[in-house]
């Protein structure tokens, strides 16, 4: 661990160094320049913004080019002490302590415990990618920590490869055509029978399907991945099946043969320490929070980003971060503040085959309206009693004039 004598430690302590937990740092910092602030990683506390991860590869951006500044060089600046390479085991809200273990040492008789006390805990670890049984995590990757990410980039630096990526979500859209930027041979599979079905209704997500198709993506929807092996030639094995429940007839599909295997079938948020600390946490959804102060039903404990939810929705986007650390800040100060206001923030497909922007809190189901439908526009309206809910906007792209 980087600080001397842990167990002194006091004052406030966050978990995660991601995109939230630096985010809290910057609140508190900048109403106050002295309280200790101790930050708890199991990495190396590196700052990087991870939505620039669907995109980096086809613009040749490394690892160490998305990283705008070292765990240590943050820290320094910041005037805080950073855990690097820490895990926490236990929290004890009783007692208001933690329990470390080094994660450069996972054998127990090499490693180094400490517990360390606080006055306030932030809860920021994120979620953690879902890998069903069907997909071996030695086998498989993932684009949700730099760290893989770089990883993932070398191998497909060597020269033009067939991916696979399981699971047409927002993020393994984007990974699709920046892939296929890159160009790469990219197979993007799917439960569903579109991309974004969880999220937006058939007329909107046949417009997806089009427009990433036209690119030279091969999208196969309805399809289930029930394994992924390894051939002798270190290539890999994709099967699949279809999922027409309605055909008697179905078999599975001829299996794929690809270089690498992508998963983006969702994130999840670790019950450990929440169940530990006695925090409200639902398994759909994660940690259960007070909206306007971001308080646990824990005394002294907060959360953010990723790993929180508010009225049972999820809070996985960046664009609130700086608000919820802000009232996250003022709360632990004990400054006056008017209370976080949620707001779902705009949604939006970074591809360039097609614009996508959603507000409020899309879902598939439920009363869309049309409000305008042509070649180059679609905008739908979720109504729930008459009042507008979410709204969807799909539009062409614009054609650079020649």
């Amino acid at each position: 661990m980087s600080a001397e004598n842990p167990n002194t430690q006091s004052g406030i302590v966050i978990i995660g160094a991601g995109l939230a937990g630096w985010h809290v740092i910057d609140a508190i910092r900048s109403k106050d320049k002295d309280i200790p602030i101790t930050l708890i990683t199991a990495d190396n506390g590196d700052r990087y913004h991870k939505p620039m991860l669907t995109m980096a590869i086809s613009q040749k951006k490394s690892a160490a080019d998305l990283v705008r500044a070292t765990g240590i060089d943050a820290a320094t600046a910041a005037g805080i002490t950073l855990l690097a390479n820490t895990n926490v085991s236990d929290i004890d809200a009783a007692t208001q302590q933690l329990q470390l273990i080094s994660a450069l040492r996972s054998d127990p008789v090499y490693t180094n415990y400490a517990t360390i006390s606080y006055d306030k805990l932030v809860l920021a670890m994120g979620a953690h990618p879902i890998f069903p049984k069907s997909l071996p995590q030695d086998l498989v990757w993932h684009v949700n920590h730099i760290e893989r990410f770089g990883q993932l980039q070398a191998q497909l630096a060597m020269g033009s490869q067939r991916v696979a990526i399981i699971g047409a979500g927002m993020v393994g859209t984007e990974i699709a055509e920046d892939l296929l930027k890159a160009g790469h041979k990219v197979t993007l599979i799917d439960l569903n029978t579109a991309p974004l079905s969880q999220m937006l209704p058939p007329q909107a997500t046949a417009r997806i399907t089009k427009a990433i198709e036209s690119q030279g993506i091969t999208f196969l929807g309805g399809s289930q991945v029930s394994g992924v092996t390894r051939n002798d030639d270190g290539t890999l094995l994709v099967s699949y099946e279809p999922l027409d429940a309605g055909s008697d007839n179905q078999e599975p599909h001829e299996p794929l043969i690809v270089d690498h295997v992508i998963a983006s079938t969702g994130l999840t948020v670790d019950d450990k320490l929440p169940t530990a600390a006695g925090v409200e946490f639902s398994m759909r959804t994660g940690i259960v929070v007070d909206a306007p102060t971001l308080r646990t039903n824990a005394a002294n404990i907060y959360a953010i980003g990723d790993c929180m939810s508010i009225d049972g929705v999820a809070c996985r986007y960046v664009a609130p971060l700086r608000a919820q650390a802000a009232t996250i800040a003022d709360d632990i100060l004990g400054l006056e503040h008017a209370g976080y206001d949620h707001k779902p923030p705009m949604i939006r497909l970074k591809n360039k085959a097609i614009s996508v922007m959603a507000t409020g809190v899309p879902r598939a189901e439920g009363n869309w309206q049309v409000k305008t439908d042509s070649a180059d526009e679609l905008i739908m309206e979720l109504l729930n009693d008459d009042i507008v809910s979410a709204t969807v906007t799909i539009k062409a792209p614009v054609m650079p004039k020649v």
